[in-house]
């Protein structure tokens, strides 16, 4: 944990020097008879994860974070790093995450390593 906050640190600093190691940005977008359902982007640079709620017909969007070696197994046992959501229109920041697996839907349902509903993914 403490290793973590000392890359973030880092990372912060050497933005503030104006260095960069690069960034992933993530692209989320649901829509019906081309009404737009969910609009989400997620940024992550420097060790600072971004997150934009753009639209959601719930006012929400609702965020599923995996480790990245789940890679869409949908039996991974890793569990979700975080669960959080964010109000239309509004962004959250959260510092020290690093590869991780985005999920992102308009309710509270809970989503699987492979992004869709635990209860679609679990036989029976």
């Amino acid at each position: 944990m403490i290793e973590t906050k000392l890359i973030a640190l880092l990372q912060f600093l050497l933005a503030l020097g104006g260095c960069s190691l690069g960034g992933t940005s993530y692209s989320n977008h649901i829509a019906n008879g081309g009404h737009d359902v969910l609009v989400s982007k997620a940024q992550v640079q420097d060790g600072v994860a971004r997150f934009d709620c753009k639209t959601s017909d719930s006012g929400w969007c609702h965020y599923t974070l995996y480790p990245d070696a789940c890679a869409a197994d949908e039996d991974c046992a890793l569990a979700p790093l975080q669960r959080f959501k964010v109000a239309r229109g509004e962004s959250r920041q959260i510092a020290g995450l690093q590869d991780f697996r985005l999920c992102v839907g308009i309710d509270a349902t809970a989503l699987g390593p492979d992004c869709k509903p635990v209860a679609a993914t679990k036989p029976g």
